[in-house]
């Protein structure tokens, strides 16, 4: 079992950076890999990055190319997500994810087993 605690979410202006966290705890092995998602208020929860944790292969949603930057420390088993450039269109509630799927899932919430309880973003304009 695999709990995952989010962290560093809050209020920034468009064009500002924030840093999330997220910390997982529990044994981790193989295939594992870990996400971030979104969601906005009406709007399903969306895609936007993911990592794997043994080599760390990205993947990364179209929108976010060039502004966001996934990373993690194995040692302190934390996954980051450095987000530049923030646009009013990144509000939303971010969630970590974490799960044992292959490099073609990493968009699909459904393949990710474990998740954390949220952090809001907000970008004002």
């Amino acid at each position: 079992q695999v709990q995952l605690v989010e962290s560093g979410g809050g209020l920034v202006q468009a064009g500002g950076s924030l840093r999330l966290s997220c910390a997982a705890s529990g044994r981790i092995f193989g295939n594992y890999a870990m996400g971030w998602f979104r969601q906005a208020p009406g709007k399903e929860r969306e895609f936007v990055t993911a990592i794997s944790w043994s080599v760390g292969s990205t993947y990364y949603a179209d929108s976010v190319k060039g502004r966001f930057t996934i990373s993690r420390d194995n040692a302190k088993k934390t996954m980051y997500l450095q987000m530049n450039s923030l646009k009013p269109e990144d509000t939303a509630v971010y969630y970590c994810a974490g799960g044992y799927l292959y490099y073609r899932d990493y968009p699909k919430p459904s393949e990710y087993e474990y998740w954390g309880q949220g952090t809001q973003v907000t970008v004002s304009s």
